[in-house]
């Protein structure tokens, strides 16, 4: 990973001998949101999802995590307790990383490389705030499958998301209530943008799909 290249023997020692691998069950919750940051993780196998619990019971989805990915570190540096709550998509095991405080101190290209990632977030949770505010549903949902594509990727038949979704998760993610996500599915099944087949999405005509998102 980039950041073990950036450290030095010594201090991949200190994380070596500090670390522990946690395994996360389907829908096992990694940490919840008012709980105190102790550890940084890093995604070695499954997906993660970031997200909060809103008005009514109904979550949102803020930011979704791939192998081999940081997260949890946000509130540490901010010196606070978790705002949000992580749980695993799928069965996913994760790397404990007590936190790097002391090392981030001493090492200017670790605090470099965590000032990037930040960034990098800060910028996609913008986009995706403006989206989900601005567009309305078909371009919401459309929004939300490209940016699983963009996560996770496709099977290898090239066309189909390589992530099976709950319906409800997938409205989450896209702001809106399960029965708007599950009758815009159904449209743009009819208009042959996509195919079902249970939780498998298969994305037929992704230019359409660009051009509802982009239309909003």
């Amino acid at each position: 990973a980039e950041v073990w290249r950036v450290l030095t023997e010594k201090e991949r020692d200190v994380l070596r001998n500090n670390s522990t691998i946690q395994h996360f069950k389907r829908n096992e919750l990694i940490y919840c949101e008012g709980d105190e940051p102790k550890d940084m993780m890093c995604l070695l196998k499954g997906k993660v999802k970031i997200y909060k619990d809103g008005v009514g019971g109904r979550s949102q989805i803020i930011r979704m995590i791939k192998p081999v990915q940081y997260f949890g570190y946000r509130a540490s540096f901010a010196q606070e307790d978790y705002l949000t709550n992580a749980s695993a998509f799928e069965a996913s095991t994760v790397c404990m990383i007590p936190m790097v405080t002391g090392l981030l101190m001493s090492n200017p290209n670790l605090a470099m490389f965590f000032i990037r990632q930040l960034s990098i977030d800060l910028g996609i949770s913008d986009e995706r705030t403006v989206n989900l505010t601005q567009k309305h549903i078909r371009g919401r949902l459309a929004e939300s499958l490209l940016f699983l594509k963009d996560s996770y990727g496709l099977e290898e038949d090239g066309a189909t998301l390589s992530i099976y979704l709950a319906r409800e998760d997938l409205a989450n993610l896209s702001n809106m209530t399960t029965s708007n996500a599950i009758r815009t599915l159904s449209t743009f099944v009819a208009e042959r943008i996509i195919a079902l087949d249970g939780r498998k999405i298969k994305l037929i005509d992704e230019d359409r799909l660009k051009k509802i998102s982009k239309m909003g």
